[in-house]
This record gives C-alpha cells, sequence and structure tokens, in this order.
C-alpha cells in the first residue's frame, strides 16, 4: 500500500497548486489539495466567513429555534392525520441520522425509517440500527441494492479516476427516500444534514450529489452492466416528487444548537449506540474511501473539513483539531484488514487496484453533467425554470 505523508506535502508546491503552504489561523483547513482556498490579511480562511453566512441564514437556535421547530412539527402531524406516517427519514447508523430518530421519537412523530444497503456495512452500523427500531419503535423499510450494478458503478468511478466515489451512495440514498415518500404519501423528509458539522467541504473534494447524467456517462464510459436497478434520482425526478408531489425535505437538526460530543452521549445512552470511530465510517467503503483512497491518490484529509467545522461552532478547539490530526486516519491494522476486504469484494488483485490510484485525477466536468447537457442542446432551454425552481426549494442542481 502506499502511504500519505502530509509533511511532504507542505513542501510540495506542485501538489499545492504552486501555492506556498498556508493554514487558517482559526481552523485547520489549509492549501493542500484545495485551489479555492483563500486567506484574508488576519490569515483566516474563506470556509470561517462562510459557515458564519450559512449558521446566520440556516440554524436557529434558543427561543426562535423552537417556536419555528414547533410550527414545523405541527405541519408534519396535520400532513399525516388519515395516514400511517407522519414523515420519514434515512437511518446510516451514524450519529446524525441516529440522531433524528431519537428527535423525531421525542417530538412524537410517527415515522417509517428507511436504510439504504449498498453492500457496505459494518457490523457496528448494522447493530446501531438494530438498537433504533428496538428502542424507538419504528418501522424499518431496508432497500437492499443489487451488488452486482452498484459495485460495478463504484469500480466505473475508480476507473474514471474522479475524486467523489460517495457521489453514487448519496444520490441513491435522496432517490430511494423520495420514492418511499411518494409511495406511502407522506409529505415530509427528516434529514440530518446540519451547518454545525457539515458546512465545510472544498469544492475540488466533492461533486454535485444529484447530477443524474454524470453517473450515467461515467458509467456508460466504464461500466460493463446494465443499470436496471439503481434508484436515479436526477432533475426529472426532482421536479415530480418534490414540485408535483409537494415533499419537502426538513433540516431537523439546524432548529437547536446541535454539539456532536453531547449527541453521541445522547444516543449512547438512550438508544444504545456505538461509537464506529469516525465521520461516516458506519460504511466500510467510507472508512477506506476517506482513510485511503482520498489522503493517498487525491491528497485530501477530509477531517480537516469535519474538524474545522466543529472549531467554526465552538465545539473544540484548534489544538485539539491538531492533535486529532496527528493520529493516523485510520489505525494501521484496520486499515490493512479494510484494503484486504475491499479489493476482494471488488475481485481485483493489489496490482490492479494500485494501477487504478496511480491513474492521474480528472474532473467530473470532463465527463457529462446537467448542465453541459443544457449547454449542448439548445432546445432544453425551455427547461431551465425547472432548474431556478429547484435551486430556490434549497437543491443543489
Amino acid at each position: 500500500m502506499q502511504q500519505y505523508n502530509e509533511a511532504a506535502l507542505k513542501q510540495d508546491a506542485a501538489i499545492n497548486f504552486n501555492k506556498p503552504y498556508q493554514q487558517c489561523t482559526l481552523s485547520v483547513m489549509d492549501t493542500i489539495a484545495d485551489p479555492d482556498i483563500s486567506f484574508d490579511e488576519k490569515g483566516i480562511c474563506n470556509y470561517y466567513y462562510e459557515h458564519v453566512e450559512k449558521e446566520k441564514k440556516f440554524v436557529f437556535t434558543g427561543q426562535q429555534g423552537k417556536e419555528k421547530l414547533d410550527e414545523i412539527v405541527a405541519e408534519i402531524k396535520q400532513a399525516g392525520i388519515g395516514k400511517k406516517y407522519d414523515c420519514i427519514t434515512g437511518a446510516s447508523g451514524g450519529v446524525d441520522s441516529t440522531y433524528v430518530c431519537y428527535l423525531a421519537k421525542q417530538l412524537g412523530l410517527r415515522t417509517l425509517v428507511v436504510h439504504f444497503d449498498n453492500g457496505w456495512n459494518s457490523e457496528t452500523a448494522n447493530k446501531n440500527i438494530e438498537n433504533i427500531i428496538k428502542k424507538l419503535g419504528f418501522d424499518l423499510y431496508t432497500l437492499v441494492v443489487d451488488w452486482n450494478e452498484f459495485k460495478d458503478i463504484q469500480l466505473a468511478y475508480l476507473k474514471a479516476s474522479v475524486v467523489d466515489i460517495e457521489a453514487i451512495t448519496d444520490h441513491a440514498i435522496s432517490g430511494t427516500l423520495y420514492k418511499l415518500a411518494a409511495d406511502n404519501n407522506i409529505k415530509y423528509i427528516l434529514s440530518g444534514n446540519n451547518i454545525a458539522t457539515e458546512a465545510t467541504l472544498p469544492k475540488s473534494w466533492i461533486f454535485n450529489k444529484s447530477d443524474d447524467a454524470n453517473i450515467k456517462d461515467i458509467h456508460k464510459k466504464f461500466g460493463t452492466l446494465p443499470l436496471k436497478t439503481f434508484p436515479f434520482f436526477g432533475l426529472k425526478e426532482k421536479k415530480y416528487y418534490a414540485g408535483i408531489k409537494g415533499i419537502k425535505n426538513i433540516n431537523l437538526l439546524n432548529y437547536q444548537s446541535y454539539n456532536k460530543a453531547n449527541t453521541k452521549q445522547t444516543i449512547q445512552k438512550e438508544l444504545g449506540w456505538n461509537d464506529y470511530g469516525g465521520k461516516h465510517y458506519e460504511s466500510v467503503f467510507t472508512r477506506f474511501y476517506q482513510g485511503y483512497i482520498l489522503p493517498v491518490k487525491f491528497k485530501i484529509d477530509k477531517r480537516k473539513a469535519h474538524l474545522s467545522d466543529l472549531i467554526f461552532s465552538q465545539q473544540i478547539t484548534k489544538q485539539q483539531a491538531i492533535e486529532e490530526l496527528s493520529k493516523p486516519i485510520i489505525e494501521p491494522n484496520q486499515l490493512k484488514e479494510d484494503y484486504d476486504f475491499v479489493l476482494k469484494k471488488f475481485g481485483l488483485t493489489p496490482d490492479a487496484f494500485e494501477a487504478l490510484m496511480q491513474l492521474p485525477r480528472k474532473e467530473h466536468t470532463d465527463f457529462a453533467t446537467v448542465q453541459s447537457i443544457f449547454s449542448k442542446h439548445p432546445y432544453l432551454k425551455p427547461l431551465k425554470p425547472v432548474l431556478t425552481f429547484m435551486r430556490k426549494k434549497g437543491y443543489k442542481v
């Protein structure tokens, strides 16, 4: 296996996009693998100011948060009259989704819990989901994807050498939730997305999760199997489910002061939740992706963004973040175990996998995107108002 060397990257101007190394004076965001970071005269990075603006716009705490949340809950319950469920939410076994389930119960909402099983669940995640259902008494719907199809898409992304391999899972989760909401005549989806711990991510580290055109083109070029069951959720589906069916997404955690450490204590005590070690590490593939593929191939350590959000929301200090970054992204024994497991599950030899790791980075925009299709086909211009409508609704399209 290759190694991630942070010290060497600080000295490598080429990898640092020809910028001298610089770290934010407030957070641990820096110039490594981030061409879009900027700093003011005090050395404070742009992500701090973006976090502050998002908090002002989307986060409601104290009495204001309580009043707004009460209004939303009343609307959800009103819409659920005469139906089996008031709302629907996804559960991965992680902190945020588990806490959303817990809050839904405390708020008296009849909630359908949905788990998207893409074949990469850790044992800890499975146990956490089991505890959620057992302790809260909610119904659980588990969608188990066709593994051969899903594996084929993931391998296509590895061969395409693009950065956001996890976009596939996020895309499918959204599609699954909206379709099930429509099937059950549910008008509200409760989401664990939040500003306090998730506002910061450089643009070059991710891609638009809802761009079905990008997924289809990458798979067309590098996949080998027809996609018959993958739950695509593109512009057409968004217009139907959000615009016509009137399904709304509620970021429940933005209506309170959301503290990660306190939340973990609550769900551990109330639901028997078990910690899995890192953000989104409830998935074996995500753990391997964030712990090996991203840092080794793309020089990206996502912990910097996650820890910086906790600094911005005053949950930890910069020194605590630095101490956390001094630890391995994944413990060596766990990394070796994951490496062997992932390669075996993909059917790849170490040589074949490392050859993929050596491929130069390709941008998602090197492939078809929703935007590129609009620009190349003038007859689609009448659909542009749909994009505007979806953006106003808060979707990233």
